[in-house]
């Protein structure tokens, strides 16, 4: 009999909702286990399912389980925000030799709101974002076409983020790559609802939109990683 694909149950999403409403210690602590039975072993577990299926399209981004799930917990230290936990429970797929750093990846959260499925480069550091630019200028063409595939478009959409209002630095402005390089943040994504994860269906929702956008994310990581190869992770 097969296995049925990772996904969360419907405790995991009325803790999620719990947590929205009382997200202090005491309410969590009374309820770790519940937290680490429902949401923090079956996103392991989803984690691995998912890595099997990117050895295929974007081995360079698996990552080991523990790795790639995000803490619950938030770093409040110079926060106003005082809310000791996350709202929703995340995973990033850092590339090889980019872990410390913000490069392209793939990542997903669960919350009681939504299920976010995104890939791209979403915050980063001033090198990078000049390196990107720098590549996107050549690749310019390479990368719109990417973005309006037929079917990148029917799973995902292109990220809204901050644009510059005028050139960049160093960039003339009559590029014909000028409305990419006027963008901060480059990538796609999807917003389902939160009964998504609650399904068998999630692994598979998850893996074809990963799968369609790991050309952006390989071209958008080109300029950033060192061409060597990747000592094997298992």
């Amino acid at each position: 009999m097969a296995s049925v694909a990772p996904h969360y149950s419907p405790e995991a999403f009325k803790f999620m909702r719990g947590l929205k409403r009382n997200n202090d210690r005491e309410w969590f602590n009374t309820r770790k286990a519940i937290y680490e039975r429902e949401i923090k072993a079956p996103t392991l577990a989803l984690i691995t399912a998912i890595n099997e299926a990117m050895l295929r399209f974007a081995p360079e981004n698996v990552q080991p389980p523990q790795k790639v799930a995000m803490r619950i917990y938030r770093d409040i230290r110079f926060s106003s925000d005082k809310r000791p936990y996350k709202r929703n429970q995340g995973a990033w797929w850092a590339c090889a030799g980019l872990e410390k750093t913000s490069g392209g990846g793939f990542y997903f959260h669960f919350g009681p709101d939504e299920v976010v499925i995104a890939a791209g480069v979403y915050m980063p550091e001033r090198e990078q974002l000049l390196a990107i630019r720098r590549h996107l200028e050549i690749h310019h063409k390479e990368m719109r076409r990417l973005l309006n595939s037929k079917k990148l478009r029917s799973l995902l959409s292109e990220f809204e983020g901050q644009k510059l209002t005028r050139p960049p630095k160093g960039f003339p402005p009559d590029s014909p790559a000028m409305d990419l390089l006027l963008c901060r943040q480059w990538g796609v994504s999807a917003h389902l609802p939160p009964s998504a994860a609650t399904t068998p269906t999630l692994l598979k929702e998850i893996v074809k939109r990963f799968e369609v956008a790991a050309p952006i994310v390989a071209l958008l990581n080109a300029p950033l990683v060192a061409t060597k190869p990747r000592k094997p992770l298992f």
